[in-house]
């Protein structure tokens, strides 16, 4: 009985403790709530944290939870059926690439002077057609040999080096040294892969006889993925260049531009003697766009500067697809390059009225509010 009596006042004893701890606690709370600077400080707390969509999900019961994986579940299998889209897609690309080809054969033709186009083919009315026919009437005012100035000019001269000039993206890359070799260009193609092989595109670069290279045809194939990563099925949105790989160029002897001769001195540690030895470098020129980087098959990251260089690589790839081959007499003359600029332009008007605006309603806020213009400092109202 002795010791039944004491468990009772043990547990009486902690039961008491225990309620004048909480009293203790909610007195606490009290005060701290009552204290003016506590409660600025923590609702300054709560004025400054963004309640971010993960957040803001997890705060729902785990049914909705479930239900929001299960949407996520749906949504993997959309990315799956995206990728097959992508695919088709790719196939009719290819169908599509052989209806194109015979009138791409037929440009080859006239740029370079291996036929020469009829009446009809060459009838063309454009928007300064009454200019052209000032220009054609004081021609015809003029005494000129036609004939012989027609016998020496041969299809379109320097057409795809006048491109590679015209667009910025490829002038950058072509050094004064190149230029001579680009004047062999003769025609650019595009060759999809095959039915039933792995996704990717080749360009094809056909160059005349010249003292340069041996080659007639440089290649560079771009390897494609269409399909959602495993670690981030989200982030698909369509094919994308994974990998490239170019070709050997036979440069003949003293001609590769891709690399240059230097001399450097050498100084015997022993002996003193100096001694010249020659070295060759790698050399900047569009011709190492045939030899790029090389992605690591064994998952190995490459360093910042690669992976630039590589990015502005497939950038420069999909151009030529997309843009370059399909469109190239509108960059020879430079009016593709007009409307990429035109449509530019209209984006950034459109950006500067709409901060006008918004600088219109600040402005606005401040006259019906003299208090608030007041408080903003000097820079604020300039802006």
């Amino acid at each position: 009985m002795a010791d039944n009596s004491k468990t009772e006042d043990t547990a009486s004893d902690s039961l008491e403790a225990a309620k004048n701890a909480t009293n203790k606690k909610e007195k606490l709370a009290d005060q701290v709530m009552q204290n003016p600077q506590v409660l600025a400080a923590l609702q300054e707390r709560l004025d400054n944290t963004s309640l971010t969509p993960s957040s803001y999900i997890e705060t729902f019961p785990k049914a909705v939870i479930r239900r929001i994986d299960a949407l996520k579940k749906l949504q993997v299998k959309c990315a799956h059926i995206e990728a097959k889209f992508y695919e088709e897609v790719h196939d009719l690309e290819r169908k599509y690439a052989a209806l194109y080809q015979p009138l791409f054969d037929k440009r080859r033709e006239f740029i370079n002077g291996d036929a020469e186009p009829t009446d009809a083919e060459a009838e063309w009315h454009s928007e300064n057609e009454d200019e052209e026919k000032l220009a054609g009437d004081l021609k015809n005012a003029v005494v000129i040999d036609e004939k012989a100035e027609e016998t020496n000019v041969k299809g379109i001269p320097d057409f795809w080096f006048t491109i590679f000039r015209n667009v910025d993206m490829l002038s950058e890359l072509v050094q004064e040294y190149d230029e001579p070799i680009l004047k062999h260009l003769q025609d650019i193609k595009v060759k999809f892969s095959e039915p039933g092989q792995p996704m990717s595109f080749s360009l094809e670069f056909h160059f005349g006889p010249n003292d340069y290279f041996s080659n007639s045809v440089l290649t560079k194939t771009y390897k494609m993925k269409s399909e959602p990563d495993k670690t981030d099925p989200f982030s698909f949105e369509g094919p994308e260049i994974v990998d490239c790989e170019g070709c050997t160029i036979d440069w003949k002897k003293g001609k590769n531009v891709t690399v240059k001769t230097i001399k450097k001195k050498q100084k015997h540690k022993g002996r003193g003697t100096v001694r010249t030895i020659t070295k060759q470098v790698p050399n900047d020129s569009f011709f190492n766009f045939f030899s790029p980087i090389k992605v690591s098959g064994d998952g190995e990251s490459l360093d910042e500067d690669s992976e630039f260089t590589l990015a502005a690589d497939f950038e420069i790839g999909h151009f030529f697809r997309e843009r370059i081959v399909p469109r190239a007499v509108l960059y020879f003359t430079g009016e593709a390059i007009e409307d990429d600029d035109n449509f530019e332009e209209d984006e950034e008007g459109e950006e500067e009225e709409l901060e006008g605006e918004e600088e219109g309603e600040e402005e606005e806020d401040a006259e019906t509010d003299p208090k608030k213009e007041s408080s903003q400092p000097a820079e604020c109202k300039q802006q």
